[in-house]
């Protein structure tokens, strides 16, 4: 994991080789001390208030196992959207990986909760056609850390270099056979960030979120991104008020793929994945 500069004034440009090797090698890269603490625990506010609203609403929430939820939310529900899409480390992946013309598509927040099961190994969509025929990938998905996780939180697990392997008897192409479980389990790594790291991964890498044995939620931000060939937005309803969309710098407009409202339509959750509901032991 990088370690962001100290001085943003003095910043240098990100490398592309490093971020293109982390990303179609092993299929994660991240960046510490990206934002300060207090900028995180803003966050955190919000996302709690988000939260306990999603969950008095039919459909506001999503299952992704027992005691798991995912939230899509609206950007401007967060007080740091404009600062974390355009970090400039998040600006420097995006173009490295997706080009110019990247689209933000998604944002929202998992809240794997105390008792929270192991998941089940899966992708978060099946790969498309530009990976499996193409070898290029077409999105990205950011992670922000609410809290500092501790290995009883339930942290993320990802098997290394996994966005390439081909869905072979893969359950709707996300859920890989039981028996190649053995192979993630040797390759996987346990990410413990910390409050203000970040970090981006291809969502085709095999992964999953282990069990929270602890008495504290985990909260983590998720910003989904996609090439122009990617069609990962018909999965989400990114809504912006016209009002708050004329405040954004133009440079930011020009990465949104969203619908303008007058008034902001609460989000009814769709990109159920059925397969996270039961969850392992």
């Amino acid at each position: 994991m990088e370690k962001a500069a100290a001085n943003p004034l003095t910043q240098p440009a990100y490398e592309t080789a490093p971020i293109m090797g982390g990303l179609y090698g092993d299929g994660i890269i991240g960046l510490k001390g990206a934002f300060g603490r207090e900028w995180v625990q803003q966050l955190g506010e919000d996302i709690a208030r988000l939260y306990a609203d999603a969950l008095q609403r039919p459909g506001g929430a999503l299952g992704r196992g027992p005691k798991r939820h995912y939230v899509e939310i609206h950007p401007e529900s967060i007080r740091g959207f404009v600062d974390l899409a355009t970090h400039p480390w998040v600006v420097a992946v995006c173009e490295a990986v997706l080009g110019p013309d990247y689209k933000i598509v998604e944002i929202g927040f998992d809240v794997p909760n105390p008792g929270a099961m192991n998941q089940p190994w899966h992708r978060d969509f099946p790969a498309p056609d530009d990976t499996l025929v193409g070898r290029r990938l077409n999105s990205l998905a950011f992670n922000l850390t609410t809290v500092d996780v501790t290995e009883d939180m339930g942290p993320f697990e990802i098997a290394p270099g996994t966005q390439w392997d081909l869905p072979t008897n893969f359950e709707h192409g996300m859920f890989p056979p039981k028996s190649n479980s053995p192979r993630y389990e040797q390759r996987a790594q346990r990410k413990l960030p910390q409050m203000g790291d970040i970090s981006a991964r291809s969502a085709l890498t095999i992964h999953r979120g282990t069990a929270n044995q602890s008495d504290k939620s985990r909260p983590a931000l998720v910003l989904g991104v996609d090439a122009p060939t990617a069609n990962n937005a018909e999965r989400h309803d990114l809504q912006i008020t016209r009002a708050y969309y004329a405040t954004l710098p133009e440079s930011l407009q020009q990465h949104l793929t969203c619908r303008l409202v007058d008034e902001l339509e609460p989000i009814v959750q769709g990109h159920t994945i059925e397969g996270l509901m039961m969850g392992e032991a």
